[in-house]
């Protein structure tokens, strides 16, 4: 065994899983949100942090740092790209959509993980995009600039809250609310609420889909699901609870996440608790490796790694091969593309009702 220790839940964090639809610059420069005028009426906006303390917007930001590659790629869906001033935890090879990947690379990388303070300060960003909320920017508590300083910079702060905050959320994850949340303030923040009400209705039209498909299936039908985190390591499983965005994609999906009864995001099990869970499907969630043989080759490591530990070789599931191979970035990220990986998931686990 090859412990990994946390560093599959970070880079599940860190790197990007959002998407999905499309477009060049800023629509509210380009007058696509309400015309020029109109996309400027929209401001003042507020919005608030995980705690609840409000940050105002009279104007769209003109230069936007993320906090990693789930912001920068939802800026590109929504037609902010153009902003992007710097980003931490850049995207990897092939993890960007494609017609977002030449872009994506140049904008600058202000640090391969979290973004140094003095670096993010100094960036020129009149905002900064945070996803670490509640991981207290990755365990770099020390290296966090505090409201204050943000403030000195000249650089406002928000949170895409449906990770920062899924930690101290108040009841489980069942739904992509907050994902859309995330979509819909990022929109009015950057003045590109028409695009956001786009995506929102897709990801809501693909959803519906899977929900309806799927709505006399009873719940204790359907098949029980755990998330093998295996890039968080195998000396000890991470179990993915019921506060992640994964909860919620499972659910969705017509699973049933062995560990929803575990408040929080994610907990380290132990390896014992999984065989008494004995799950009917298992997800290889591996990070993304830079491309499709890299994925695969990494796919066929966590499987084999399954069917060989005497712990885990006589489950049901790894006996018959029933693995999910779906990217952890894209499970355990919330973004447009988490609607993808819903209805991924649903015909994977229910191919006769979700084509």
């Amino acid at each position: 065994m090859r412990p990994r220790a946390w560093c599959g839940v970070l880079a599940a964090v860190a790197l990007s899983a959002t998407a999905c639809g499309g477009g060049g610059g800023s629509e509210a420069e380009k007058g696509t949100d309400g015309a020029g005028a109109g996309a400027r009426s929209g401001f003042p906006v507020t919005v608030t942090d995980c705690m609840g303390a409000k940050t105002t917007f009279d104007a769209a930001p003109k230069k936007i740092v993320t906090s990693n590659a789930a912001g920068l790629e939802l800026l590109m869906w929504l037609g902010a790209g153009d902003k992007a001033a710097g980003t931490g935890f850049p995207p990897g090879n092939g993890a960007m959509p494609g017609q977002y990947a030449d872009r994506a690379a140049k904008v600058p990388v202000l640090g391969k993980t979290a973004i140094p303070k003095e670096k993010l300060l100094g960036s020129g960003a009149d905002l900064y995009v945070d996803a670490f909320s509640s991981m207290k920017n990755m365990g770099r508590m020390g290296d966090a600039p505090t409201a204050e300083e943000f403030k000195a910079a000249g650089i406002k702060h928000v949170f895409l809250k449906s990770t920062a905050c899924a930690a101290m959320s108040k009841s489980p994850r069942t739904d992509l609310s907050g994902v859309e949340a995330d979509i819909e303030e990022l929109g009015k923040v950057t003045g590109t609420s028409a695009r956001a009400a786009e995506l929102v209705r897709e990801m809501r039209k693909k959803t519906g889909a899977v929900t309806d498909a799927l709505k006399d299936v009873p719940a204790d039908k359907r098949p029980s699901y755990f998330f093998f985190d295996y890039d968080a390591g195998t000396k000890q499983p991470m179990a993915v609870c019921n506060r992640q965005v994964a909860n919620a994609v499972i659910g969705m999906a017509g699973g049933r996440n062995v560990f929803d009864g575990c408040d929080g995001d994610f907990k380290p099990v132990g390896w014992e608790d999984v065989v008494a869970k004995n799950p009917d499907w298992i997800q290889l969630g591996v990070r993304n490796r830079g491309s499709d043989e890299a994925n695969a080759k990494a796919f066929d490591e966590a499987a084999e790694f399954l069917k060989n530990f005497p712990a885990t070789k006589d489950l049901t599931a790894v006996k018959e091969g029933r693995f999910v191979r779906i990217g952890s970035e894209r499970t355990t990220i919330g973004g447009v593309r988490s609607a993808d990986t819903v209805r991924e998931i649903a015909h994977t686990l229910h191919p006769d009702r979700v084509k």
